[in-house]
């Protein structure tokens, strides 16, 4: 499904692939010979989303935009089924793998490997060819790794990457129920969306 949001509209090339159950929302730029699979949402909220070519985006992905985080994909990139790309920027030939997350202001190098289950935190950079090993946390610029029972550890480097004013833009401590508040605003602009159709229609 092709939807307008925030007056942009998707642009699929001729010879990118956007399965029937998909969805690309807003300002997503795919690039020649991209395969987004069954499932997988690509959402530019009021940053853009661009996939280079011969990306595959797989089955229940989630890609998502936001202003001073575009989700920015290169190209022949692995997205694998239910990973989550917010706000990142990932390099050429890349592999993200199945449920893998990447947070705002993050930054996979080329090459890089995010393994099944594996986080890059906000604002953490990968560099090219670094692998994230299954269920690890990547944290910190440059990143350091941590298995996922080394809590203390991660919290000591992560509480400094400003995880709720990276994501949510509101200062460490402020309420969940004024964060939601926001957020309910926020995504509310999506009334306004129009659809457009099905790729290919």
């Amino acid at each position: 499904m092709l939807i307008e949001h925030r007056g942009r509209k998707p642009v699929v090339p001729d010879s990118a692939l956007v399965a029937a159950s998909a969805t690309l929302c807003g300002a997503v730029v795919l690039g020649e010979g991209v395969r987004v699979l069954h499932g997988a949402v690509l959402t530019s909220e009021d940053g853009e989303v661009s996939i280079g070519e011969n990306t595959v985006v797989m089955e229940n992905a989630l890609v998502r935009g936001r202003s001073g985080h575009p989700a920015e994909i290169g190209e022949a990139v692995l997205i694998g089924p239910h990973a989550h790309v917010n706000g990142a920027r990932v390099g050429d030939e890349a592999f993200v793998a199945t449920g893998a997350s990447l947070f705002p202001g993050a930054v996979v190098g080329a090459g890089a490997e995010v393994r099944i289950n594996a986080v890059v935190h906000v604002g953490s950079r990968l560099a090219p060819g670094a692998v994230v090993p299954i269920g690890w946390i990547a944290v910190g610029d440059p990143a350091q790794l941590f298995a996922p029972e080394q809590h203390e550890e991660l919290w000591a480097v992560q509480r400094e990457m400003d995880f709720p004013g990276t994501v949510y833009r509101v200062p460490r401590g402020t309420s969940m129920r004024e964060i939601m508040a926001r957020q309910s605003e926020f995504y509310g602009s999506h009334r306004q969306d129009v659809i457009l159709g099905r790729e290919g229609d």
